[in-house]
């Protein structure tokens, strides 16, 4: 992908959404044209094998093999994920609350550590 054609980093989860999107239109599409509705079609049990084998092979890239190949499996990954979210009427917005949540309170824990620490020095 030249320059002019790769997507501005700071995208970030847009990108996910415009995939979803895709995965959604798809839902529907022609299964012999359409590896997405096939995947649908197939069901449940299929799309979690698939997104097995996608963690296994992003594992497989990350501990031997090149940095590229970890990129490209990262995406495989990404998008058998969407797929099973869509499968499960999962919103990308709905995982993107609970990492936000997770963030937030990770926050507050930090500081309730740190006012603890401090309590138990004052003692």
């Amino acid at each position: 992908m030249s320059q002019q054609e790769a997507p501005d980093a700071a995208q970030g989860s847009g990108i996910l959404d415009q995939l979803y999107a895709v995965i959604e239109q798809r839902r529907d599409a022609d299964p012999a044209e359409s590896w997405t509705a096939r995947l649908l079609q197939k069901g449940l049990p299929k799309i979690c094998q698939k997104v097995g084998e996608e963690a296994t092979e992003t594992i497989v890239a990350a501990l031997a093999e090149s940095r590229e190949a970890l990129l490209e499996e990262s995406a495989d990954l990404l998008y058998h994920l969407l797929v099973l979210w869509a499968a499960k009427g999962v919103q990308p917005d709905e995982v993107y609350n609970v990492l936000y949540q997770r963030r937030i309170g990770a926050g507050d824990v930090k500081k309730k550590k740190r006012k603890k620490q401090k309590k138990d020095q004052i003692r």
